[in-house]
């Protein structure tokens, strides 16, 4: 079966990571093509038409791309197998596609495969099976994400090898810059450079961990110059271990101290480029202002600590840790104005001369504004646990108080199969409590104790067995015969006696809820100063707003 074909006028470049095309080999390609045409297919896929008329874009099979192009033109009918993927699927295939093959500079392969460990949201051991490496080389590949520009352009050309460019990534970029003509003129091979750097890369100056048993130590000493002369700072640890476990304390110091902050915080390192992004509100990154609200109190929503020799113990504040998800919503953002503005500059479809627009049809979503965010806080494990413990309370304490629901209850839960889910040690305590005596471990035990009672302490029973349902019974089906009781939980739940689920949340996600409960307009020009406070005088403050109503609001992520 042939494969279809497209004027390759039509279609663009792709996402490749691969920056660097050998003009060699890419004359040989050429030449091929212009004489035997394209062999193999490329792999695209079809995106909205740009004004250079593009409607198609490479995701595999850019170099025969380029090379049809240069042998025949614009109007060439290049063979394709066509696709209809994400912008994510395209970037990863790309990655991938590009990675796999021997021939690309380590520095692609770093960026490359940064990028993929972004789409995995920071999965690295995921990232390493999909590129068919061991995780120890996909470590030293992320690394060089840290190599000055200077750094990359040397190992690309030859002029040091990886060793180098993997040993002066731990380094500050300056001083890279400092080391790599001394490395060049000296001709330094990989291992005097390595001793050096492990003798003398610890900058005492730069530490970001408390000094004061630096001064006496015995490995606190000034750099030995023979080697790079001035090239690097004097006064450095000669102890990297010691020093590298200070520093790592330090980093989880600052992590650990903003956790009431955000409901993320990490650890960044070289090779996590593509795993954070900051969230933006405007511009052609920005996710704009309602989603960037609801978007604060996402789980991945956080700040990241700067790991990395430039900017060691940095905070970095407002970051998505899911850039895949903040594509879209950029991309969802950018696509509603447009169809806003196509729709406004539309001609009028009334009389002639009315100057009133057109009215919508029904159908027709093209002009609609992008679905508004829903803003709300994220299910956290700990917000799931604390809800579902709130249902099976509120759904209880209704039950317990109507015998005949009860009983009916028991009798759809018996049907169904799910009867195994009342615990004998909860009914032995009901037992206990309502009759002053021991449950008995025989069945002849229990048989005498129970007719011995009167109907009205055996209907309680009956009661009982529907609250140990409620409390044994698996959260899908607790959720379903929540819906069905029509259970509200406004009359169970209030946000001033709620203090504890306050306290779960980050500050970041009680930011969130007070938009969702109205409590940001009540607060007015006061929000953000309450919100500077330490996370205590914060709660304090959101359970106690003059004049604001509470009755009747639960957020919507204690629903069901």
């Amino acid at each position: 079966m042939q494969n279809p074909t497209v004027v390759i006028g039509k279609i663009r470049p792709g996402r490749n990571p691969r920056k660097y095309f050998d003009p060699v080999q890419m004359a040989e390609l050429t030449e091929s093509i212009r004489v035997d045409g394209i062999l193999q297919p490329i792999l695209i896929r079809p995106v909205e038409g740009d004004e250079n008329g593009h409607e198609y874009e490479v995701v595999a099979g850019e170099r025969r791309y380029r090379a049809a192009l240069a042998a025949h033109g614009e109007g060439y009918h290049i063979p394709v197998t066509l696709k209809v993927i994400t912008d994510a699927e395209a970037d990863r295939m790309a990655l991938i596609e590009n990675v796999q093959r021997a021939d690309m500079a380590p520095s692609e392969e770093a960026v490359a495969a940064s990028r993929i460990a972004g789409q995995l949201q920071g999965d690295r051991d995921e990232a390493a099976r999909l590129l068919g490496w061991s995780r120890s080389t996909l470590d030293k590949r992320l690394a060089l994400m840290n190599c000055s520009e200077s750094v990359l352009n040397a190992l690309n050309t030859r002029v040091i090898q990886l060793g180098h460019a993997e040993l002066l990534a731990t380094l500050a970029k300056a001083t890279q810059d400092k080391l790599l003509p001394v490395i060049v003129s000296e001709k330094k091979s990989v291992s005097e450079l390595k001793k050096t750097i492990e003798a003398a890369a610890c900058s005492l100056e730069k530490a970001i961990f408390d000094k004061t048993e630096c001064a006496s130590c015995q490995h606190n000493s000034s750099l030995q110059t023979e080697m790079f002369g001035e090239a690097i700072a004097t006064g450095n640890c000669t102890n990297r271990a010691c020093y590298t476990e200070k520093t790592d304390r330090k980093l989880d110091s600052i992590s650990y101290g903003l956790k009431d902050e955000y409901q993320v915080i990490r650890i960044v390192r070289p090779g996590d480029n593509h795993t954070r992004i900051q969230l933006q509100v405007d511009g052609s990154t920005g996710v704009g202002e309602e989603q960037a609200k609801a978007c604060h109190g996402c789980e991945n929503f956080g700040a990241a600590v700067s790991g990395l020799p430039d900017s060691l113990g940095k905070v970095y504040s407002g970051q998505c840790f899911d850039t895949v998800c903040n594509q879209r919503k950029v991309a969802a953002r950018l696509k509603a104005e447009r169809d806003a503005k196509a729709a406004a500059q539309k001609p009028a479809g009334g009389p002639a001369g009315s100057g009133k627009p057109a009215a919508a049809k029904g159908g027709d979503k093209s002009s609609a504004s992008a679905e508004k965010p829903v803003t709300s806080i994220s299910e956290s494990e700990k917000v799931k646990n604390y809800r579902t413990d709130l249902w099976r309370k509120a759904l209880r304490k209704e039950v317990a108080q109507n015998a005949d629901q009860a009983n009916a209850y028991l009798i759809s839960i018996a049907l169904n199969g799910l009867a195994r889910n009342i615990g004998g040690d909860k009914m032995s305590k009901f037992f206990e409590k309502l009759t002053e005596q021991k449950a008995s471990s025989t069945l002849q035990g229990c048989l005498t104790a129970v007719h011995a009672l009167d109907a009205g302490k055996r209907q309680q029973l009956t009661v009982a067995l529907t609250v140990a349902a409620i409390d044994g019974m698996e959260v899908p089906n607790l959720k379903e015969l929540c819906r069905f009781h029509k259970l509200d939980l406004r009359a169970h739940w209030s946000l001033q006696k709620s203090q504890y689920f306050l306290e779960m949340l980050t500050k970041s996600e009680m930011k969130v809820l007070a938009d969702e409960l109205g409590i940001r307009k009540a607060l007015g020009d006061s929000f953000a100063k309450l919100f500077n406070k330490p996370k205590p005088e914060v709660i304090a403050g959101l359970l106690a707003v003059d004049g604001f109503d509470y009755t009747g609001k639960v957020p919507k992520v204690l629903g069901f």
